[in-house]
């Protein structure tokens, strides 16, 4: 099994997006983070992202939540960073970390 680690950016976002959405329903924010924590840990299993926009990068869609969590699997495929956790209405392009 691999090594989940998650990024201070990743973990930066997931605060952002917990917050935002805990300013009009905590329960939901609580809800939120442990669906996207619970995919990040699962693809320590399998990661089952697809190729990323940017190279090197793979991105797992949140299950029925509008998130993508954008990770990179170590040379020995042991580690997974978490490098971003994005809202899926973020415009961003190929090669190019959302600001």
């Amino acid at each position: 099994m691999r090594q989940v680690r998650w990024s201070d950016d990743s973990l930066d976002d997931l605060e952002d997006q917990v917050v935002h959405i805990a300013k009009d329903n905590r329960a939901a924010a609580r809800r939120v983070a442990k669906r996207i924590r619970d995919t990040g840990v699962a693809l320590a299993d399998f990661a089952t992202g697809h190729p990323g926009r940017v190279a090197g990068t793979y991105e797992k869609s949140v299950s029925r939540l509008p998130y993508v969590i954008v990770y990179a699997l170590s040379e020995d495929d042991t580690a997974l960073t978490i490098l971003r956790v994005i809202h899926t209405s973020r415009n961003w392009l190929p090669d190019d970390w959302p600001e």
